[in-house]
């Protein structure tokens, strides 16, 4: 492998997704760029190269690109896949499978890979200083994934089978027809509701062509198998995700000022009177130690975008509960890869505390090693929160199960004989449970928040139930 080009990964926590910048010491490429371009635009200039190209290897799902707006701002080149509609055709260069272009020495080639989209592109590069073709990385996007590969039912159940098809003999492709040593740089993976399913990376292992030759589904499934994988049980899909193509069809800008204005501690119980948003920003324990009831609980980092966007109408006014404009701030940031950098407004954690005792809550945090004692002469009701495949793969027996993203619309009365009874709230670390005690609050009930590793239930002495076999696990 020519060592001329080099590499460096930056993660989208959170969402799961990866973006690459590829150079050659003198220009570097961009590859599937975030909304927010600095991080791009400081190694850039920590290393003194010029970007010449931002790719893209589909039009996303999942979060608004940044790529249209850093290329107006470099002046670089704007590459996406031919065939996708976009609003900013006179911006852009649109490639076709094997086309390709030179910068410095980077040497970049389109490889049409579709079936996570209809006009999927991967890329791979190289140096113009080794053999054409020869091994390098290949940018495989919604592609080829470590020991998977990208969901193909976005588009709706009626396309899924057709898209899956396609993915299956793109990813078949990829394996096939690059050098062994060809490194793989997916976008998704890493915890992306674009996987069709859990993905093989291990934290610092380098995916290669010739590794997943050895180990991805679609080098061992057949066709109709593989399809069948692909779309039987699919995992759920973010509500947000309904926004973001169209988005990036059209082109996306700047990040816009923020616009929330801070409002009063009377305007915030207003807004929750009149049955409107209200997040608040907190750690989950200091939330459950006082809050003011009819707030939602999300915790300010790397899952905020998902969830506020999956939990809540996308364009509905929410007003956000920080402790300062810091926080406010770091919580704009993070919005804005999902396109909500607009709010209504935002108000201070203390002041609507301290000026609304008498609307202020408060619940238990507590661990499974606590719910094996307080359950020792009768399990309470016990509410899993977790996504359909973690419940079926292990649950608590006896738990009730509601995702999290259903429990808004869901009927509170989760246990009638226990009247008002508490209800111990889990999922798997803590983060969705959180929410979902903060939306019982609001509901009138009594939650237990469990803010515990769903992995120790079995240690703590609990029954857990492995569905997939309907035989029961315990220590």
């Amino acid at each position: 492998m020519s060592n001329k080009v080099r590499v460096l990964t930056f993660d989208a926590i959170g969402l799961g997704d990866r973006t690459y910048v590829l150079d050659d010491g003198d220009v570097a490429v961009v590859v599937d760029p975030q909304r927010d371009p600095r991080p791009y635009l400081d190694y850039a200039i920590s290393i003194g190269v010029r970007i010449t190209h931002v790719l893209e290897t589909h039009v996303h799902n999942d979060y608004v690109s940044g790529g249209l707006s850093l290329a107006r701002r470099l002046g670089a080149t704007y590459v996406t896949p031919r065939g996708e509609p976009v609003g900013f055709a006179r911006e852009r260069i649109a490639l076709g499978d094997r086309e390709f272009f030179v910068t410095g020495t980077l040497r970049v080639r389109a490889l049409e890979t579709p079936g996570h989209t209809a006009h999927h592109l991967s890329y791979l590069v190289d140096s113009t200083t080794g053999p054409a073709g020869g091994p390098g990385y290949v940018c495989t996007g919604g592609s080829l994934l470590p020991g998977g590969s990208g969901r193909t039912d976005l588009f709706g159940a009626d396309q899924a089978s057709s898209l899956a098809e396609h993915q299956w003999r793109s990813v078949r492709r990829l394996l096939q027809v690059l050098d062994e040593s060809t490194v793989v740089l997916p976008t998704h993976g890493f915890g992306s509701f674009c996987s069709a399913g859990p993905t093989l990376s291990v934290e610092g292992e380098q995916v290669t062509i010739g590794l997943e030759r050895a180990r991805n589904p679609a080098i061992r499934e057949t066709r109709d198998d593989y399809v069948r994988s692909m779309t039987s049980d699919p995992p759920p899909i973010p509500l947000y995700y309904a926004y973001m193509r169209d988005r990036n069809l059209a082109g996306a800008g700047e990040v816009r000022p923020w616009k929330a204005t801070p409002v009063s501690s009377d305007v915030v119980s207003s807004v929750i009177g009149d049955g409107g948003y209200v997040v608040d920003l907190r750690e989950r324990r200091s939330f459950a130690g006082r809050h003011l009831v009819g707030t939602v609980n999300l915790e300010l980092g790397a899952n905020l975008a998902t969830y506020l966007g999956w939990l809540f109408p996308f364009e509905a006014p929410i007003t956000l509960v920080a402790r300062d404009d810091t926080e406010l701030e770091s919580a704009r940031e993070l919005l804005a890869r999902i396109g909500r950098e607009e709010l209504a407004a935002w108000a201070a954690t203390r002041e609507i505390v301290d000026q609304n005792e008498g609307a202020t809550g408060r619940y238990r945090v507590a661990t499974f090693a606590d719910l094996a004692r307080d359950g020792a002469a009768g399990m309470p009701t016990v509410l899993d929160v977790r996504h359909r495949s973690e419940w079926r793969a292990g649950h608590l027996r006896g738990a009730r199960h509601i995702p999290l993203p259903e429990l808004a619309g869901a009927d509170l009365d989760l246990a009638p004989d226990v009247g008002d009874g508490p209800i111990w709230v889990h999922c798997a670390a803590g983060f969705r449970a959180a929410v979902a005690a903060s939306i019982l609050s609001a509901g009138g009930r009594t939650p237990v928040l469990i803010d515990d590793l769903f992995l120790h239930a079995k240690a703590a002495g609990l029954e857990v139930v492995d569905e997939t076999s309907a035989i029961a696990q315990s220590v």
